[in-house]
């Protein structure tokens, strides 16, 4: 494979970051802290360039691309921290896709006219249940065999739950299954359940990534910035050791996600070993960018009137979603050992 965007997906990915370095600022995030949803105009403005259908079938008037686009894409929302449901959106879509092609939510999220809200078997909540427009629901019955449900979301018991990160609006779901909301089951909505879990996982992989650039970037420009004792602070050994060592961590990460899409988009049979790959590496990578970012900033980091908390909390708690690092070093152990891998349970 070839570990380099194309030159159309590097258009792409540079359209997505201007438009949303002009309206995705971190006004807007604490707007979307504050307000009880985070969906804005902004959606309607993303689907405008295609980025809402971007993996909707052509046949539903999307892009019809792959996870490989998808990823590249939210690496660019991971580093605006963009806080409408634009993965959830997706792994609906991919499910969907599958099962209720012609239901008519496919041109919608493409057009912006909708958003989804995904409940996948173990997810303890749904994003953005309250105010999605349809809400793709799997789960395994009593019998043991899984199904897909697509449902409105108003039907059933939606219960407020807090975030580490305020704008992600997160809603434990009563979900009361009934005949006509199910699409499919068996065996085809269980290979379908476990392929969005593993989109959703890599998605999540993606976002970190750019999350972890976004956090490596303030601490750069704050190391430019703070005298200390008459200097900057950046030019001290230690501080540059910090900083340096966050990058090394971010480009050995991203040629793993990028394998781990190039995997998922052609279904091979790594796919679910190399996106528990990317889930690690990815989420180490948020993880460290986040300690040193804040150490180079020093007691101001610590605040929330500082901007840094904003991607901090989202790394935080897109580290747990869709599968603890734990979780994604027991599914890669059990595929090296040549065992069936562990079921995708992600957590918030």
């Amino acid at each position: 494979m070839r570990l380099a965007f194309t030159e159309d997906q590097q258009l792409f990915r540079e359209t997505v970051r201007d438009f949303l370095a002009a309206s995705c600022t971190t006004e807007h995030l604490r707007a979307a802290w504050a307000a009880d949803t985070a969906v804005s105009a902004r959606w309607a403005e993303l689907a405008k360039i295609g980025v809402t259908g971007l993996v909707v079938p052509e046949e539903q008037d999307g892009l019809g691309l792959t996870d490989e686009e998808l990823s590249a894409v939210l690496e660019q929302a991971g580093y605006a921290a963009l806080p409408e449901p634009l993965l959830e959106s997706a792994v609906a879509a991919g499910l969907l896709a599958e099962f209720a092609p012609g239901a008519g939510w496919l041109e919608k999220i493409a057009s912006g006219e909708a958003t989804a809200s995904v409940l996948l078997p173990g997810q303890p909540f749904a994003i953005e249940a309250a105010t999605a427009d349809v809400l793709v629901v799997g789960l395994v019955n009593a019998s043991g065999d899984a199904e897909v449900h697509v449902a409105n979301p108003a039907d059933h018991d939606l219960v407020a739950q807090r975030s580490v990160d305020r704008s992600r609006k997160l809603f434990r779901v009563g979900f009361a299954p009934e005949p006509e909301s199910l699409v499919a089951s068996g065996p085809a909505a269980a290979a379908a359940l476990a392929r969005a879990a593993d989109r959703g996982a890599l998605g999540a992989s993606a976002l970190l990534l750019g999350l972890a650039k976004r956090m490596l970037d303030m601490g750069v420009e704050y190391a430019k910035q703070r005298v200390q004792r008459g200097v900057l602070i950046g030019t001290h050994q230690s501080v540059q050791h910090h900083l340096a060592n966050v990058l090394i961590k971010i480009e050995f990460a991203r040629p793993v996600v990028m394998r781990a899409a190039y995997s998922l988009a052609r279904d091979l049979p790594s796919a679910a070993r190399d996106v528990s790959m990317a889930k690690i590496y990815a989420a180490e990578a948020a993880d460290l960018a986040a300690r040193n970012s804040l150490q180079v900033h020093g007691a101001i980091g610590y605040t929330e009137e500082h901007d840094l908390q904003l991607f901090m909390k989202r790394a935080w708690a897109l580290g747990a979603a869709w599968g603890d690092s734990g979780h994604h070093r027991a599914r890669v152990a059990a595929d090296l050992l040549s065992e069936a891998p562990a079921p995708l349970t992600p957590g918030f």
